[in-house]
C-alpha cells in the first residue's frame, strides 16, 4: 500500500470510526460489537505508524492517554464562565420574572427550560473544526488546560461534522457557513452515570481503594489528574449545554438543536411562554428524576432570546437573564435552639435537637433525631450551634455535621439528664448499650408510647384511634391499660371534646372490630423490646405458632431459633416471664380479644423459602400488604429496603426510586403478572 492509498484509508477509517462513537456515545445505540470497532481502530493505528505524517489532531488514535504532565497550563476565557444564581420555590421564580420585567419592561419574555446536570463545568475550543483546547472553569476568567483528559472522553468529539438530520434549514445553513475557517467554543458538563459511578466504586472498594461521594467529585477529581490514563480509565461523559460563540443563533433553544447536529450529547429541554410553564416543566423532570441514569440537582431557565439576554448583562458574578431552579435541597443549614430527651415505650431515651424550621427534601423540618449521648459526643454537638440537616433515607430528619466555624461564644453544652423526663426515675445505661434507658414500667410517657403502638396498623390497626384520642382518653381516666381499650362504651366517650354520639359509636365500633388478630399482629402489639416482625416471622416458623406454644418456651428453647441471637431471645423470655406482662395478656383474653393461631401452608413454604422479595409502586390485584402475607407464608422475607442480597424487586403501577436501585445493584425485577405466576407456581 503505498502513501496516497493508506491517506484514503485512513480518512474513511477515521470517518467510520468516529460515526460509531457517535451513534453508541451520543445516541447510545451500538451499530457494530467492540471487537468489530477494536479491529477497525487497529488497522487506524497501524496505518498511522507506518506514516506518521498521516495523524491528525483529530484522529481518534489521539485519545490515547498521553505522558503525565508536570502541571496544568492556565488558560484564560474569552467569554467569562460565570456562574448561576439559585432559586429553590415558585414565588422566587416569580420575583425574578419581576425583576426582569422591570429591567426591560418593553419586551415579551419567553423562556428555555433544560435540565440542570450535577457535574464539572469545561469549556471546549475548535478551531477549523479541530478540538484544539479544553479547560475548567477556574475562576471564571482563568482555567486550567486539562485538553489531554478530556480528549478521553469519547462522547467529545475531536472534529466537529454534520450529522443526523437538522430541525430547520435554517440551523442547517448556520452550521455549514460557520464552522470552518474560525473559532467556536461549546460548555458543558463532564459527568459520569450513576450505574457506572456505583460498579466503579465497588471496583474500588474491591481493591482497597478510596472510594468517591457522589459521580460528581468522581468527575471533577478525573479531569484535573496530571496523569490522562487515569481520566482514560474512568467511564466519564460530556453533556454539552451553551454555544459561546456566534453562529446566527438568535434563542438559546437553537443553540442545543446546532449542538446536536454537530455530534453533541445535549438535552432539547423545552421552549415555555410563562411561569406556569416552567413549573410544569419543573414538576415533570421531579417525577422522572430518579429513573435519569445521571445526576441532577435542577432545571435551568433561561430568557430565550439571545439579544435580550446579553442586554440584560450580568449582576455579581451571575447573569441577570438565568437562573438554576433547585430541587428541593436534600441537605440544609439551620440553628439548633434546643435539645430535648423523648421517651420511647420501652423506656429508651432518645435526644431530639429542636431546630430553626428549615425545609429539607420538599417539606419543613423543625425536629431531628439525635439518637443517643454517643452521637452528640461525635458530633461535638451545643446548643445554639448551626448545623447541617438531611433527611436519612429521604425520611427521618438527621444532624449531619456541625459547624463549629460559626461559633460565636453563646453556644451551650448539651446536658444529659440522670433522671426520666417523665417520671423522674433515675436513668440507667444497660451494660453493652449506648442507650439510656428508664426502667420504671409505671412511667406515664411509656405507657402512652405504648398505647400508640398498641393500636398502630401493624398490631391491633384500630381505625380512628390515634395518639390524640388516646393522650384524651388517658387523661380523662377512661382507660389504665391495654386492655381497658375494648371495655369503653360510647357513653364514656360522648362528654369528651370532640366527640358526639355517632362519632363514639364509630370508634368502640372499630375497637371491637379489631378483637380478631393474628398471632404475629398480636405479638407484635405487645412492643416486646429488640422484637421486630421479622423476628416475628422467624417464631412462627420454629414452630412457635401459637400462644400457648410461646409463653411455655424456656430461654434454651428461644436460642435455638435461626436468626434470633441471645439479647433478643433474653428479651422475649424476660417479658413473658414478667408477672405484670403475663397478666395483661390474659386480661386482653378476657375482654375478648380472639387470637388466630398461625398455620404457614407447608405446601406452599418452599416455594420462596430463603428468598426476600421488595415491594414498589401500587399493584392491580392486591395491596401491599396482602402480597407481603403471600410472600410469608410461602417462606419468602419481606425487607422494607433494598440491597445487594434482594432476590427480587416487584414492581406495580408508578415505582419508586427502589427500581433504579435494583437495576444498579443488578437485583431481579419482576412485574406483578410475573409475581402473581410465581406465587401461584
Amino acid at each position: 500500500m503505498n502513501k496516497e492509498q493508506a491517506r484514503q484509508r485512513v480518512e474513511k477509517l477515521k470517518e467510520l470510526i468516529n460515526h460509531q462513537r457517535y451513534i453508541y456515545h451520543v445516541l447510545n445505540k451500538q451499530d457494530i460489537l467492540d471487537s468489530a470497532l477494536d479491529s477497525l481502530k487497529h488497522e487506524l493505528y497501524k496505518l498511522e505508524q507506518m506514516f506518521p505524517d498521516l495523524i491528525t489532531a483529530d484522529s481518534p488514535t489521539q485519545r490515547v492517554a498521553g505522558k503525565p504532565l508536570k502541571e496544568f497550563k492556565k488558560t484564560k476565557h474569552t467569554v467569562p464562565m460565570l456562574s448561576i444564581e439559585d432559586i429553590f420555590s415558585e414565588e422566587e421564580l416569580q420575583d425574578w420574572q419581576n425583576y426582569l420585567k422591570r429591567l426591560s419592561p418593553s419586551q415579551q419574555l419567553d423562556f428555555f427550560t433544560e435540565l440542570k446536570i450535577d457535574g464539572f463545568a469545561i469549556s471546549l475550543v475548535y478551531k477549523n473544526s479541530i478540538l484544539i483546547n479544553g479547560s475548567t472553569r477556574g475562576d471564571g476568567k482563568t482555567g486550567e488546560n486539562v485538553t489531554q483528559n478530556l480528549k478521553t472522553i469519547q462522547s467529545i468529539p475531536l472534529k466537529l461534522e454534520l450529522r443526523g438530520n437538522f430541525p430547520n434549514e435554517i440551523i442547517k445553513t448556520i452550521i455549514k457557513k460557520k464552522i470552518n475557517n474560525r473559532e467556536i467554543e461549546v460548555r458543558g458538563e463532564v459527568y459520569m452515570e450513576k450505574q457506572k459511578f456505583d460498579k466503579l466504586n465497588e471496583r474500588l472498594e474491591k481493591k482497597g481503594e478510596k472510594t468517591f461521594a457522589n459521580p460528581r467529585n468522581l468527575a471533577a477529581g478525573s479531569i484535573r489528574q496530571l496523569d490522562s490514563k487515569l481520566a482514560a480509565s474512568r467511564p466519564l461523559d460530556f453533556f454539552a449545554y451553551g454555544i459561546v460563540s456566534d453562529l446566527g443563533q438568535v434563542k438559546h433553544s437553537q443553540e442545543h438543536q446546532i449542538l446536536k447536529s454537530l455530534g453533541f450529547k445535549t438535552d432539547k429541554g423545552k421552549e415555555c411562554q410563562n411561569l406556569n410553564e416552567i413549573m410544569n416543566f419543573w414538576r415533570e423532570i421531579i417525577k422522572k428524576r430518579d429513573n435519569l441514569p445521571f445526576q441532577i440537582d435542577g432545571i435551568v431557565v433561561s430568557v430565550n432570546n439571545k439579544s435580550i439576554f446579553e442586554k440584560l448583562g450580568v449582576a455579581g458574578k451571575s447573569p441577570r437573564a438565568v437562573r438554576a431552579f433547585k430541587f428541593s435541597p436534600e441537605q440544609s443549614i439551620t440553628e439548633v435552639i434546643d435539645v430535648k430527651f423523648q421517651v420511647g415505650r420501652t423506656g429508651a431515651i432518645t435526644p431530639v435537637a429542636i431546630l430553626k424550621p428549615v425545609e429539607v427534601g420538599g417539606v419543613i423540618i423543625s425536629r431531628a433525631t439525635l439518637h443517643n449521648e454517643d452521637e452528640i459526643k461525635r458530633l461535638g454537638l451545643k446548643i445554639k450551634d448551626t448545623v447541617i440537616v438531611g433527611r436519612a433515607g429521604d425520611v427521618i430528619p438527621d444532624i449531619i455535621k456541625v459547624l463549629p466555624e460559626l461559633r460565636v461564644g453563646k453556644e451551650k453544652e448539651v446536658k444529659i439528664p440522670l433522671v426520666c423526663p417523665s417520671c423522674h426515675s433515675k436513668l440507667v445505661k444497660p451494660v453493652g448499650e449506648v442507650i439510656l434507658r428508664c426502667l420504671n414500667p409505671s412511667c406515664l410517657a411509656r405507657r402512652y408510647k405504648n398505647f400508640y403502638h398498641f393500636v398502630s396498623k401493624n398490631a391491633f390497626n384500630i381505625v380512628g384511634l390515634g395518639p390524640e384520642i388516646i393522650d384524651k382518653l388517658l387523661d380523662a381516666g377512661l382507660i389504665s391499660d391495654l386492655a381497658d381499650l375494648f371495655g369503653l362504651q360510647a357513653g364514656d366517650i360522648i362528654p369528651l371534646e370532640g366527640f358526639a354520639e355517632k362519632s363514639a359509636k364509630n370508634l368502640v365500633e372499630a375497637i371491637q372490630s379489631s378483637k380478631k388478630i393474628s398471632l404475629e399482629k398480636f405479638i407484635y402489639s405487645l412492643g416486646i423490646r429488640n422484637v421486630g416482625e421479622e423476628t416475628i416471622r422467624d417464631l412462627i416458623a420454629f414452630g412457635m405458632n401459637s400462644l400457648k406454644k410461646l409463653k411455655k418456651a424456656s430461654l434454651c428453647d428461644l436460642e435455638q431459633i435461626k436468626n434470633i441471637g441471645p439479647t433478643v431471645s433474653q428479651s422475649i423470655y424476660n417479658f413473658l416471664q414478667e408477672k405484670q406482662n403475663s397478666e395483661l395478656i390474659d386480661k386482653l383474653i378476657r375482654a375478648g380479644v380472639k387470637i388466630t393461631n398461625s398455620r404457614q401452608k407447608e405446601g406452599r413454604k418452599t416455594i420462596l423459602n430463603g428468598l426476600s422479595f421488595v415491594l414498589t409502586g401500587s399493584l392491580k390485584s392486591m395491596s401491599r400488604d396482602i402480597a407481603k402475607q403471600n410472600i410469608r407464608e410461602s417462606g419468602g422475607k419481606t425487607p422494607e429496603s433494598i440491597s445487594k442480597n434482594t432476590s427480587y424487586l416487584v414492581i406495580g403501577e408508578k415505582p419508586g426510586s427502589k427500581l433504579n436501585d435494583a437495576k444498579r445493584l443488578g437485583v431481579k425485577i419482576l412485574s406483578e403478572k410475573e409475581f402473581l405466576k410465581l406465587l401461584k407456581s
